[in-house]
């Protein structure tokens, strides 16, 4: 494997405390092979790097259950999001009776060997319950799971071949190169910003206000699948490529791209957006209003209120209320500093920017930056279909 030791990894402690590196050189040659989506391939090198510490492979049932219903793993480490392998029956008996399985990704490349542990079946219902807090099929995450095939296969894997490189992946870093980056320049106190949109000036101002405070802001956009509508990948990358080139001081922002689906799971899944921080090494997280929603799901606080639930957690969550540029204060501020009248504040939805752009408008330089604007308005699709 890849060498490196624990002693060596510097800043917080990684989620159980161990950084998983499941990277070796094994020839497949001659294995049963599968199969599987971009998403899931995107999975089995998280897995693999340790941004899921300290999950080495796919969700037995024990863990599964505990996941879905406790929002732990059967050793009670906080883990909230089911990282799961599913496939049909057939080939349920087929990888069961291989032992070990190549994974090829899309492009026919096997990147990983799977050590097959044990296959099992789930409720459908209980797991979009439990993960999403409701069984509605319009929820995309319950959609998915509705989707899913009806049998699951649990146990660790052995990464064994990078894909190839591409523009955005090029972004893409490990915990290890993070941590390594965060120390290169002298940072102790690290922000996470989460994001799977280009940025508003009002996220460029909560990013700021954070590190006012501390060392520097970790940008890390989410790389992968999300529902139409939401911005292509393209679009997120080079809005905040220009953002930081032109608008921050050096050596206070680090952009890097987190490779893995959109749940929209709400509490659940910022919970999990803060353990893949914390992998990488960050000490806070920005939560903001309606962290990881979707439509009218989730209270718009939920995402604040479940950290409560996870004390156990090293990284600390920064709550902010959501920045606006005020007419009458003649800056950018927030509900609890600013007094005036709404009708003062500029501010805007998703999805009214959305509409905007799709009209070929040019946001108000207090909603988006000139240059980020032109970077949107200049993309023929820059939404997802």
């Amino acid at each position: 494997m890849e060498k490196f030791t624990q002693a060596q990894l510097v800043g917080i402690n990684p989620h159980g405390g161990r950084l998983v590196n499941r990277i070796i050189k094994k020839d497949p040659s001659g294995l049963f092979s599968i199969s599987i989506s971009q998403d899931l391939a995107n999975d089995v090198e998280n897995i693999a790097d340790g941004i899921f510490s300290p999950l080495e492979g796919f969700l037995g049932q024990d863990d599964f259950e505990r996941v879905i219903s406790k929002g732990r793993l059967a050793n009670e480490l906080a883990w909230t999001m089911p990282t799961v392998l599913d496939v049909e029956e057939e080939t349920a008996k087929k990888m069961k009776q291989a032992g070990d399985v190549l994974l090829k990704n899309p492009d026919g490349t096997g990147i990983a060997i799977l050590h097959v542990e044990e296959s099992f079946t789930f409720d459908k219902e209980k797991m979009a319950q439990g993960v999403y807090g409701t069984t509605d099929a319009k929820h995309p995450g319950v959609a998915k799971t509705y989707s899913m095939n009806d049998f699951l296969i649990g146990g660790k894997i052995d990464f064994i071949q990078r894909p190839d490189d591409t523009e955005i992946r090029k972004h893409r870093m490990t915990p290890i190169q993070t941590r390594k980056a965060f120390q290169d320049a002298g940072w102790k106190t690290i922000v996470a910003f989460q994001t799977r949109n280009p940025p508003h000036v009002a996220h460029e101002m909560l990013q700021k206000t954070s590190i006012t405070t501390r060392d520097g802001v970790f940008v890390n956009p989410l790389i992968g699948k999300k529902k139409p509508g939401d911005f292509v990948d393209d679009v997120i990358v080079k809005c905040y490529e220009t953002l930081i080139e032109q608008y921050y001081p050096k050596n206070r922002c680090r952009l890097a791209t987190l490779h893995t689906e959109m749940k929209y799971a709400g509490p659940k899944e910022a919970i999990h957006h803060a353990i893949m921080r914390q992998n990488y090494g960050c000490t806070h997280i920005i939560i903001g209003r309606d962290h990881a929603g979707v439509g009218n799901y989730y209270d718009p606080f939920a995402a604040h209120k479940i950290f409560d639930n996870y004390p156990d957690l090293e990284i600390t969550p920064v709550f902010f209320p959501a920045f606006f540029y005020c007419k009458k204060c003649l800056t950018f501020t927030t509900q609890k500093a600013c007094p005036h009248d709404i009708q003062l504040r500029e501010q805007i939805s998703g999805t009214k920017l959305r509409e905007m752009i799709q009209e070929g408008k040019t946001p108000s330089e207090y909603i988006m930056r000139p240059e980020v604007s032109k970077i949107i308005l200049n993309y023929d699709k820059p939404f997802v279909d």
